[in-house]
């Protein structure tokens, strides 16, 4: 790569005009070259936060991107709106710490859908519950949480007190990038600024109405911690739909093992005879909301199947009627 003049470098940030990117000993506002944004078909093609490129620098504190290195990970989302489109959020991450405030923000529904994603971008999940200091209740919290985050590991935290703050230190060692995703308010710049050591990250006092902190981070940001490690701060998001998963027994192993216990093999769980779930819901082993969560995802998954499918379909006929016009151009 050298002696072609590239250098391997990281998007650190990612502005509406171009690029941040760092190649460990020099940083450089980037864009893309020319062959490469026309070459691009898909918004998934493009860099995002977190993702190795190659680049030749122009001058002191500029440089070109001329291509994407392949990822192992990415945490995506449907870009949000009507468009079935992906947006990748963060690329190349080990551990995605899901911030979930403790006050009045504490929400299992909304950690269940982080952890689907999070299971299906590749890399670890690890619930991250802030604001221990505001909560009277925090071991009821987190055992709400023991059916939801299966073999996950839950760490109680707070900023204020610096409760739990050490425990997260074996996640960020050389080499390694974790990602902070939850939604606005969640103290998850506060939490960046005690990993690192110091304020480096903005951040402003929570509501007392709600609870609810403002927010602070309006970009996603790539930072290099002192002990070597990567942490990326993320904005809250209020849009979260899903944009892919495999299938859905990682996050609902319970659910989809009592479905195999239903008297009847195509069970709908609505009122069947002998049906292993409403009894277990029945019996207080599975909660209402979490079955309910889980057959609103499964109904969404579907919906964004039958999109993505029409979507190829379409652009399949644009290629072939594209492929038949230049055909007939070239035999006139």
């Amino acid at each position: 790569m050298a002696e072609d003049g590239l250098i391997p470098a990281r998007i650190k940030m990612e502005h509406r005009g171009g690029y941040s990117v760092s190649t460990g000993e020099n940083s450089y506002a980037a864009e893309l070259s020319g062959k490469f944004r026309f070459e691009v078909t898909q918004r998934d093609a493009l860099p995002a936060v977190g993702d190795w490129v190659l680049i030749t620098p122009k001058s002191e504190n500029k440089a070109i991107i001329h291509q994407l290195l392949p990822r192992k990970s990415k945490f995506s989302r449907k870009i949000a709106g009507t468009t079935t489109e992906e947006q990748i959020i963060v690329a190349n991450v080990d551990t995605v710490f899901l911030v979930n405030a403790l006050n009045q923000d504490f929400n299992p529904s909304r950690i269940e859908r982080y952890l689907l994603m999070a299971w299906e971008s590749g890399a670890n999940p690890v619930i991250v519950l802030s604001k221990a200091d505001l909560c009277d209740n925090v071991m009821e919290k987190v055992n709400a949480l023991t059916g939801v985050a299966v073999g996950v590991p839950i760490h109680v935290v707070s900023s204020a007190t610096e409760i739990g703050i050490d425990d997260l230190t074996p996640y960020l060692i050389e080499g390694t990038t974790t990602a902070l995703l939850g939604s606005s308010g969640a103290g998850k710049s506060t939490l960046i600024n005690k990993l690192y050591g110091q304020d480096i990250q903005v951040v402003q006092d929570i509501r007392e109405e709600d609870g609810k902190g403002k927010h602070t981070t309006t970009s996603r940001e790539l930072i290099s911690l002192p002990t070597g490690g990567v942490l990326i701060d993320t904005p809250g998001m209020r849009e979260l739909q899903l944009w892919e998963t495999n299938n859905l027994s990682q996050s609902f192993p319970d659910i989809e093992s009592l479905a195999e216990q239903c008297y009847f093999r195509d069970c709908k769980h609505e009122g069947e005879p002998k049906c292993a779930v409403r009894n277990a819901i029945s019996d207080g082993l599975l909660e209402e909301r979490r079955f309910e969560n889980y057959r609103k995802f499964n109904r969404e998954l579907a919906f964004l199947e039958r999109q993505t499918n029409k979507k190829a379909q379409l652009e399949e006929r644009k290629k072939w009627k594209k492929i038949a016009g230049d055909r007939t151009r070239k035999h006139r």
